[in-house]
């Protein structure tokens, strides 16, 4: 088929799926509201969770039965769906989130997303995105702050509420730690320090780590790489224009210390978490230029010198704030 008549029909049968589930799940959700039983509200999140796993397997079977793309899924371990996880990745393009869909749908439970507050007045899908108890966070600039700092730290009051929710199911928690996707125009106004990255924001996750605790059995590093170059639009993947999309995922233990500071308020731990993340984010940079080098042929290197921050350099940066 043309691939303007692919887009139309595959968009069409989501929004049809969209549809067919997005009533039941909001009525699930008005009733967890109305009756304030905890296990009737854990019963509720149980159903909600299997529409958004029906739905999300709905679009994974319709987008690879109308297009022709390869999921290079690479997996380093076995899931368990009955545990909980925190996914750190890469942001290029809408098209990241299907990734995620088709790697993880039904075999960790449904992940969770901290989303923009302005997020929820998209038609259908903010009304799916309140009923799955995704948080909704308020972003405050530093000028903002300047002339607001009672505004300070809700951030993190937001972040601990919504956890407090997540303790009694089990849950996969997304979370781009670039806080944007990945743009030429972006990488150059930061002087990133990575050749494939932007620089990564540790606050997110670390108020995560502390109000989930243990519960986190460990960390799924998820590498998004996609062969054409350019990353792909929405539209791009249900016209049948992507050919394949790699998904590197590895598990990453987290260490007995990376819970046990005070992220907001000890500059010490502060600085070692950012640390950690930056290591990480230097572990997945090499992963991209491996990954590249398995596509074209080309030596993985390192990054160049010229565009590498030292630890004690971006130690120094994260000190002073995400």
């Amino acid at each position: 088929m043309p691939h303007w008549l692919t887009g139309s029909l595959t968009l069409l049968v989501i929004l049809l799926n969209t549809l067919i589930g997005i009533g039941p799940m909001l009525l699930i959700g008005l009733l967890k509201v109305a009756i304030p039983l905890r296990g009737f509200q854990r019963r509720c999140s149980q159903a909600v969770m299997w529409i958004a796993e029906t739905w999300a397997e709905g679009v994974n079977r319709t987008i690879n039965r109308t297009t022709a793309v390869r999921w290079d899924i690479r997996c380093e371990g076995s899931l368990n769906p009955r545990h909980s996880y925190l996914v750190v990745s890469n942001h290029q393009s809408w098209v990241d989130i299907l990734a995620l869909l088709q790697a993880f749908n039904r075999k960790t439970p449904y992940f969770k997303f901290f989303l923009k507050k302005e997020l929820i007045w998209i038609p259908f899908l903010g009304l799916a995105f309140w009923a799955l108890d995704y948080p909704f966070m308020k972003r405050y600039s530093k000028a903002h702050l300047a002339r607001r700092p009672q505004d300070r730290g809700k951030d993190l009051e937001i972040t601990q509420q919504a956890c407090e929710k997540f303790r009694d199911t089990p849950v996969t928690i997304v979370n781009y730690l670039e806080g944007t996707r990945l743009t030429a125009a972006k990488h150059r106004a930061q002087d990133s320090p990575f050749r494939h990255l932007l620089k990564p924001k540790s606050g997110g996750i670390a108020f995560v780590m502390a109000a989930l605790g243990k519960q986190m059995r460990s960390l799924l590093d998820v590498t998004i790489v996609y062969p054409e170059g350019t990353p792909p639009g929405f539209w791009a993947l249900v016209s049948g224009r992507v050919d394949r999309v790699i998904v590197d995922i590895r598990q990453v233990e987290l260490a007995e210390d990376l819970f046990a500071g005070d992220y907001a308020n000890d500059p010490r731990f502060r600085i070692q978490f950012q640390k950690w993340v930056n290591d990480l984010w230097q572990a997945k940079d090499q992963r991209i230029a491996q990954l590249h080098a398995e596509l074209y042929g080309r030596s993985a290197g390192t990054p160049e010198p010229a565009r590498t921050a030292s630890d004690q350099d971006m130690d120094a940066r994260a000190s002073s704030g995400d």
